[in-house]
Parts: C-alpha cells; structure tokens; sequence
C-alpha cells in the first residue's frame, strides 16, 4: 500500500522538521516547500498529495496565494499554519476553503491528530461514492447517475447495483447475492434476482450490458 503523500510549506527548515518527524511516525510521507512558489509546483507536479500544510508567512507567495492557486484546481484539504492569531485571517482563511486552522507556536501530537482526522473524513467521504464506467452511485445520498443523468431505483436495485460495483469484475452465484443483497435470512427464490437484474438493465439503458450473465451460475458485473 502507498504511503499518504502530505506536502508541507514553511520557510522555517527547523519547523518542517518538527513537523515530517512527528508525521513519518505515522507512516506519511512529507514533501516539504520552503515557499509559497515551491509548494505550488511540488502540487502541481505530483497528483498524489493527500492534504496541504501551509504556513501563512512565505517568501516569493504567501500561504493565501497558495490557497488561491489550489483551490482553483482541488478540493484538497489544507491546514494553515500561522503565528498570527487575528480572527480576520482565520476568516479569511475559511473564506479560501481552508479546513483547519493552527496558530504557533502549537503541539505537533495536536497538529498531526488534526491531520489524521482530515484524512479519516477524506476517505470515508470517497468511500462513500462510487464510479465505474459512468455509472456513479453515492451512497450517502442514495443516489444512481449514469453519466451525470441521475436513474430511478428502487431499494433493491440499488443495493444491488452496490454489490455488482464493490465486487467489480468478480463472478457472483446467485446464493451469494441473496446472502449478500437480500440476507442469510430470504427463503424466496433465486429468480428474484434475475427479476431485478432485468429491471436494473432496463433502467440504466447501455450501461446495462456492464452486467453479464454466467450461464447456470449467477452474474459478473464489468465494464
């Protein structure tokens, strides 16, 4: 498994220290700026940058520029850091799309349980959609898109569909969807899947043919 990517922008080299110390222990690798103008082009070369720490105070750009400059292309989370404790900085600050905000002097265990809890938000956030070939299907919301059109499903379909794309490209029997859709406790028939599959194809037009049938055993959902 990769290693979480956080860059890190400060002009001081002992507090960039302090800080990729305390945050490698955690298994994040830090790429560190010593400047506004560096830190945009370590983000803009490397697509891998899981959150930002930015210090306010830099030469060549400040830490708001930088904001700026990010949050034209990402929704990246970034955490300021500055030695100011002005409440028009930390409103402008949130005003750019800025996370969390940390005055110095600060704890690094405080900073860096800061940025392990960005990250457990960030990944359940993106666990809690999926897309596949255009189909999207956001959890949180209950909602099926098929290429941004959003689709009608009924309860069913829609857990369904979750299964087929959480087991992507893997041969599912027909007891195993309904141990895993509609639970160890359904006496019905196995054909009710094959009742809800129709459906579900119909309803997603084209991208229904990305649920194959395999002949006297179940389906296999690829794209």
């Amino acid at each position: 498994m990769d290693m979480i990517k956080v860059l890190l922008a400060d002009d001081e080299s002992r507090m960039r220290k302090l800080v990729k110390d305390f945050l490698s222990k955690k298994d994040i690798m830090v790429l560190e700026a010593e400047d506004g103008e560096q830190a945009c082009d370590i983000f803009f070369s490397d697509k891998d940058i899981a959150l930002v720490i930015l210090d306010v105070m830099m030469p060549k750009m400040d830490g708001w520029q930088v904001v700026r400059e990010i949050r034209q292309y990402s929704k990246i989370p970034i955490i300021m850091l500055t030695a100011k404790a002005d409440e028009r900085d930390e409103l402008l600050g949130f005003d750019l799309g800025v996370d969390e905000y940390i005055t110095k002097p600060f704890s690094p265990k405080i900073l860096v349980a800061r940025v392990e809890a960005i990250l457990r938000r960030t990944n359940a956030a993106s666990n809690d959609t999926l897309e596949i070939g255009g189909i999207t299907l956001d959890r949180q919301a209950h909602i099926v898109s098929i290429d941004g059109k959003p689709i009608d499903l009924s309860v069913k379909e829609f857990e369904l569909l979750e299964f087929f794309m959480t087991n992507k490209g893997v041969a599912l029997s027909r007891d195993k969807i309904l141990n895993n859709v509609w639970n160890y406790d359904y006496f019905g028939d196995a054909r009710t899947i094959d009742t809800h599959v129709k459906k579900l194809r119909a309803k997603m037009g084209e991208k229904g043919d990305s649920i194959k049938t395999i002949w006297g055993m179940g389906y296999k959902f690829e794209i």
